[in-house]
């Protein structure tokens, strides 16, 4: 009975949820006055980036913390042809790397305020917890 408890309360925790257009998450940023994450990512061929996905940004700790305080943006370039993208989005992905990631660095994942300024960067997997990559979001939000 506990494990059918924990279940339906896991359904009904607030969940992070990822858009694919800058531009709209930019509109939302500035109505809810939150700041953006940038995910860019190669999710079917970059180690680290699958790495990062699934132990911190689909973590439990980021998703509650995001699902209240951030708009998330993934950029997805993967390779493998099953897994390719409209081509809308392709271009949206390629528009936003040319803003912000010209080098093409995987995983590269930026947090912006609503006019798109750059206030916080990980270059590559952020060698740390879930709970260590909420709190250096909450501090750069603290000192804003």
């Amino acid at each position: 009975m506990k494990i059918i408890a924990i279940y339906f309360l896991m359904l009904m925790m607030p969940k992070a949820e990822w858009s694919g257009d800058f531009e709209a998450a930019r509109s939302q940023a500035v109505k809810e006055h939150k700041l953006i994450l940038i995910n860019f990512s190669g999710s079917d061929w970059c180690g680290p980036c699958i790495r990062l996905r699934s132990e911190i940004l689909e973590s439990a700790k980021f998703e509650n913390y995001a699902a209240d305080h951030l708009i998330l943006v993934r950029a997805d370039f993967p390779r493998q042809k099953k897994n390719q993208l409209a081509k809308d989005q392709v271009k949206r992905n390629e528009a936003l790397a040319d803003k912000y990631n010209s080098e093409g660095k995987f995983p590269y994942t930026l947090l912006v305020d609503e006019t798109g300024k750059v206030l916080k960067s990980w270059d590559g997997f952020p060698n740390e917890t879930p709970d260590q990559f909420v709190w250096d979001i909450s501090n750069v939000m603290d000192s804003k």
